[in-house]
């Protein structure tokens, strides 16, 4: 299979996809689940959710997840990354609204944002330790 270099596979990661997280628990398959993340080539994988959230308590507990972008059209991309959990902190309107205007655009980013944060709003930090990657447009 094809794969990425370092550089393709960090930009890919920092263009606009849905990611979609996985989280080991137990007794049970990984939890996975779409989610918007923010992403700086060099930098970590930065998700939003809120304190109490089922994949909140199993990242918490894991210390750990992954992460998988890709291009659901031919030719198919994808890049996965898998790292340790580097910071769990409160999330703030400056923040969380980067997050938000990657997604929706400035004006309805904004006001998602504004809606959205609540004293249970929290950001996860993640330090890209293991990469997968595939380009399929390579062949």
């Amino acid at each position: 299979m094809p794969k990425m270099t370092s550089e393709e596979r960090e930009a890919f990661l920092a263009e606009l996809h849905v990611g979609v997280i996985a989280v080991e628990r137990p007794d049970r398959a990984p939890l996975s689940v779409p989610i918007w993340y923010v992403y700086e080539p060099g930098g970590e994988v930065v998700i939003w959710t809120d304190i109490g959230s089922v994949k909140e308590k199993l990242i918490r507990a894991a210390g750990r997840f992954s992460l998988t972008a890709q291009v659901e059209q031919p030719p198919y991309r994808y890049v996965t990354v898998e790292g340790s959990v580097t910071a769990i902190e409160p999330a703030t309107l400056a923040t969380a609204r980067p997050i938000a205007v990657r997604y929706f655009g400035e004006a309805e980013g904004t006001a998602y944002a504004e809606q959205g944060i609540t004293d249970k709003s929290i950001l996860i930090r993640m330090r890209p330790e293991r990469w997968l990657s595939t380009d399929y447009s390579k062949e």
